[in-house]
């Protein structure tokens, strides 16, 4: 059995070594206004729904726009994106530090501004996290989504604190100063990047339709469906504890921004301890057994955090929910990853991001209701019963062990010869492949052409059929339609692998000569419309 490879091993990699460094300062400068911006909304306003939707302006604009910022991931230079991202933050973070320091925020102000830097997160982490793929070797990937995670964590574990001790010696303004010069390492190190882009044959996918296809391969990819309805759950419950937390300490601790700062610390370092042992965890548990742990541990916490009004008891039950936090969402991350080829990674995170994020922030909304109208300790236990609802699901729906499947390009196709002058943007066009089944395969045949047919419409078909015909019963045929010659190109280049398996299962049910038969078409309307029939005598007055 091969060693695994060593939790450290994506440093070796220079480009992906001076990225993590320059993000672990971006992190710790996002903290620190996130401090900054939860704190001061408890000044601008004493109702738990508007401290609340704090953290819900910096999830929503992901839940959002992922999509588009993972189709653009996807079809453009992920660098210059990034770049751009990086450039938007800066001068909103610029232009909210100089509002705060000429006393002009409003709390409808400040949500908007925190809402614009979401706006920004949401167009760079799609192409950061695809990028983590194409800097690491695949071998490499879990470790270094790991890495990131503990990065980011160990950074929650100083950032709040020191951002605690920012906002009272200098106000929110000064911990909004702070995160603006944050970004400039990172926007660096981007900028001195040069990664090498990969030559494209085809065309460039428009918005729209690059859209529709990352939401078809989801939506028939049944391992990503399922990691994105438990990332959903675990990010509409356990937000509860983020969105809720500048007033857990407020109130039940009367504590300060410090004490504030001093809980997402802990927070943070329970994370650390959850990254460090995410590896041997993997080695020793499968994944779901990992995930429904990550529901249960934070459900305890959320419900010890309702009774404690001690800040080292509260301090110390952060710890496991951090770890519980860290464990859960780089399950998904790696998960969707290694589910899902290069060409629409950027897209599939997308989606999990929207999912998780979009969870997050309905949940900042609806437990800042919860705690408006019911109380602060309720809000918290009914949370925790939906974490625990969300560790039951796993029993129908858990979470698979890592994909072994080569998602590389399957490279088997050669384009034909055609005697019809085409262009990339000529169709529709209609496909036929014939095969010739003996009655004893037909089973056989049909539990293979259920597969064929998921794969044929994740990468892009239309209207596929299987047909079969009357006069010669052995003959089987599967028709689908592609919207031009180009996509059906494009069709084929996203056949991977492990695809192969159905297509070699197909084959050796065929009992005709040679391979099967197929057929390609375009289509050509040749029926007139009535406006363009010839007239008759009597349809002249």
């Amino acid at each position: 059995m091969p060693d695994r490879p060593s939790a450290l091993a994506p440093f070796r990699k220079a480009t992906y070594r001076n990225l993590w460094l320059a993000s672990n300062i971006s992190n710790f400068g996002g903290l620190v206004q996130t401090v900054g911006a939860g704190w001061m909304m408890t000044e601008l306003t004493h109702s738990p729904v508007m401290v609340a939707m704090v953290q819900a302006s910096n999830t929503l604009p992901i839940m959002l726009f992922s999509l588009i910022a993972g189709a653009l991931a996807d079809s453009f230079d992920r660098r210059r994106i990034m770049l751009t991202a990086q450039i938007f933050m800066l001068a909103v973070s610029a232009v909210l530090a100089a509002a705060a320091f000429q006393g002009a925020l409003t709390p409808w102000l400040l949500l908007a501004f925190t809402f614009l830097i979401g706006l920004g997160r949401a167009l760079y982490n799609p192409s950061w996290q695809a990028s983590v793929g194409d800097i690491v070797p695949r071998s490499d990937l879990p470790a270094a989504v790991a890495l990131n995670s503990m990065g980011f964590n160990l950074m929650r574990s100083v950032g709040p604190a020191v951002g605690g001790l920012i906002v009272a010696a200098g106000g929110a303004a000064a911990a909004f100063a702070v995160n603006a010069l944050s970004y400039l390492p990172l926007w660096l190190s981007l900028f001195l990047w040069r990664p090498a882009l990969a030559e494209r044959r085809l065309p460039r996918e428009a918005l729209g339709p690059a859209i529709s296809a990352g939401l078809r391969y989801v939506s028939m990819s049944p391992v990503l469906l399922r990691v994105l309805f438990r990332g959903f759950l675990f990010g509409l419950s356990a937000v509860a504890l983020l969105a809720l937390l500048p007033i857990v300490a407020h109130e039940l601790l009367d504590g300060g921004a410090f004490g504030y700062g001093v809980l997402l610390g802990c927070f943070g370092t329970g994370a650390i301890g959850g990254a460090v042992s995410s590896a041997r965890l993997r080695d020793r548990f499968p994944n779901e057994a990992i995930v429904r742990g990550g529901f249960l541990g934070f459900a305890a916490a959320l419900t010890g955090l309702a009774f404690s009004h001690e800040l080292w008891i509260s301090g110390l039950l952060l710890l496991p929910a951090g770890a519980s936090w860290v464990l859960s969402l780089s399950l998904f991350n790696v998960s969707v990853q290694l589910s899902t080829p290069r060409w629409v990674v950027g897209r599939a995170l997308a989606l999990y991001q929207t999912c998780t994020f979009g969870g997050m922030a309905a949940g900042s909304f609806l437990w800042g209701q919860v705690a408006a109208g019911a109380g602060l300790a309720e809000a918290l236990w009914a949370a925790a019963a939906v974490l625990v609802l969300g560790a039951l699901v796993g029993l129908r729906l858990p979470l698979p062990n890592f994909g072994t499947e080569d998602l590389a390009p399957l490279g088997r196709f050669v384009e034909p010869q055609l005697g019809v002058d085409l262009r990339a943007r000529s169709g529709p066009i209609a496909i036929t492949v014939e095969y010739d089944i003996a009655p004893g395969d037909v089973d056989a045949f049909l539990a293979a052409m259920t597969e064929r047919r998921r794969i044929r419409i994740r990468d892009g078909a239309r209207q596929w059929v299987l047909l079969r015909d009357l006069e010669r019963p052995t003959v089987w045929a599967e028709s689908y339609h592609v919207a031009t010659w180009a996509e059906y190109l494009r069709h084929h280049e996203r056949r991977t692998v492990a695809d192969a398996e159905v297509s070699d299962r197909l084959l050796a049910l065929h009992r005709g000569a040679g391979k099967p038969r197929v057929r390609r078409m375009i289509e050509r309307q040749t029926v007139p419309r009535r406006d363009e029939l010839p007239l008759k005598p009597t349809d002249i007055a």
